[in-house]
């Protein structure tokens, strides 16, 4: 059977912001220290102490947004400690993650010199949890101030005369566990207190996130993870009746575990067939989750003011083997991570009247990393490569499609066998992006457009020799990127064969 897309061009009005593209980095094992920064001093190539290859990498791929310091840490970590001359910065212990003792050499500078580099916009999470609304007021005024006072004069002695500018601020993270065990009547008033005191320096709008909900339908789920209070839906409920007035954006988190449960969340890459299968199934609840959250911000924000902010996703495993301490989660990335990031950025493109942002979970190193490190050697994981053939979704408009798919069915379950999304640039270039998630049946794709104006088709597949393919350091180049040519223009539109447990995106011209 076909699978028949349908895509109405000329109905294209939504835009799909950049920022859906965005990443995320915390202070945990080695995504931070060796996986961007090394250092001044370092034999490994840097600049100001951050890894020149991962640079040149991310830049590839046009990341707009990156959001720090946590994640968990953020409601721990206390900015004037990343601060000034390094070896003046106090050591503290981070206790949210392993006890490790963290230098702060990677602080605001570093991280708001890092997004410079990059070319991206800042996103910074303040600390609720354990810090004060003056210390979260005051960090304001150091990065986006330009007036002569005390906290400005202090910046420019530690070197940046010129303020940086951070567009985004959250006001806590997960305060319904690892940021407060919070009920959320009273986040919702701390929320309210503190985003009073981030201002507006200069006139240019911070906006400022509110900390969401996670789905806590995950079986298994440990007690101490949330408030016993905790209710999702309430959750969104209270804080949209109470708050949204003064919300820009609501932040929600969700990972893909295909184990039973927190403890046994299943192997990165000594997986089954029924692991393949419950992953990819369990991506797809994302779409589930945005739409019942989306629901209800509709009832107090039905012009969709407030942007929705998936900022936390992506997979989550067991540790790799002999990977000591465990909260390292450092984590192998296969093809099947591939097409976790591909539906989960299909999802993201068709829901983007209330999606305006997303950061995988993470960036380097951790979880579904984009790249990985050792030492002075660096590999571009499968994941990265979805982001690379994505980028051209980034601020177009996105199609509205119709979709007749087949359906892949293992041992009496089904999910769809294609994801899909589109989006047209203001050239006319039309991108379209498709996963086939089956491991070994090939989709065959029946495309029509309406609207369509291009003559021209070309296109770009990342796909693997078996189910766990992934690039290691001794074959970094097991899994890339390579063209794709199983396609053929038909009028308004194309007909396409898509192999097994690929991600393809096609051009029209």
């Amino acid at each position: 059977m076909k699978n028949v897309i349908i895509g109405y061009c000329d109905e294209a009005k939504e835009i799909i912001n950049k920022n859906i593209y965005g990443h995320f980095i915390e202070h945990i094992g080695k995504c931070i220290y060796e996986g961007i920064w090394v250092g001044k001093n370092s034999p490994i190539p840097n600049t100001d102490g951050i890894r020149n290859d991962v640079i040149e990498a991310l830049k590839l791929i046009n990341i707009p947004v990156l959001r720090w310091p946590g994640g968990c840490f953020a409601d721990t970590y206390h900015w004037r400690d990343g601060i000034g001359p390094l070896e003046e910065r106090p050591k503290r212990v981070n206790a949210m993650w392993g006890e490790l003792v963290e230098s702060n050499h990677f602080g605001t500078h570093e991280f708001l010199n890092l997004c410079e580099m990059l070319g991206c916009e800042s996103y910074i999470s303040g600390n609720v949890g354990s810090g004060t609304v003056n210390e979260i007021r005051e960090w304001v005024e150091y990065v986006n101030s330009e007036c002569e006072s005390d906290i400005v004069n202090l910046r420019k002695r530690n070197g940046r005369d010129k303020p940086w500018f951070v567009k985004y601020f959250g006001i806590g993270n997960e305060n319904w566990g690892c940021g407060g065990q919070m009920r959320v009547e009273y986040y919702a008033d701390l929320y309210k207190r503190y985003q009073n005191f981030i201002y507006n320096y200069g006139g240019k709008k911070i906006n400022k996130i509110a900390c969401g909900p996670f789905d806590a339908s995950i079986e298994g789920t440990p007690k101490c993870f949330c408030s016993n209070s905790y209710n999702r839906d309430n959750w969104v409920e209270t804080l949209m009746l109470d708050a949204c007035s003064f919300i820009d954006g609501l932040s929600i988190h969700y990972y893909t575990m295909p184990g039973s449960n927190w403890v046994k969340k299943g192997s990165a890459v000594d997986f089954s067939e029924e692991e393949w299968f419950v992953t990819l199934k369990k991506t797809m609840h994302m779409e589930k989750f945005i739409k019942e959250v989306s629901g209800i911000m509709d009832k107090y924000d039905s012009n969709k003011e407030v942007s929705l902010i998936v900022d936390e996703w992506g997979t989550w495993y067991d540790i790799e083997k002999d990977t000591e301490p465990s909260f390292y989660m450092l984590q192998q990335n296969t093809i099947r991570d591939a097409l976790v990031s591909g539906i989960n950025l299909n999802i993201f493109n068709n829901n983007c009247n209330r999606v305006r942002m997303a950061n995988i979970s993470m960036m380097v190193n951790m979880l579904q990393s984009l790249i990985l490190t050792k030492e002075d050697k660096m590999i571009l994981t499968p994941t990265y490569y979805v982001f690379d053939m994505y980028k051209v979704h980034q601020d177009s408009k996105v199609i509205p499609l119709k979709l007749k798919y087949s359906e892949y069915e293992y041992k009496g379950e089904k999910i769809p066998q294609v994801s899909v999304s589109a989006s047209i640039d203001h050239k006319g270039t039309i991108n379209i992006s498709i996963c086939n998630l089956h491991d070994h049946a090939e989709a065959d794709i029946d495309c029509v457009l309406y609207g369509m104006k291009g003559t021209k088709i070309s296109g770009k597949i990342l796909t693997g020799s078996f189910m766990n393919s992934h690039n290691t350091f001794e074959k970094p180049d097991e899994v890339k990127l390579v063209d794709f040519d199983k396609v053929n223009m038909k009028e308004n539109g194309f007909l396409a064969t898509l192999p097994p447990m690929s991600v393809v995106v096609l051009t029209v011209r």
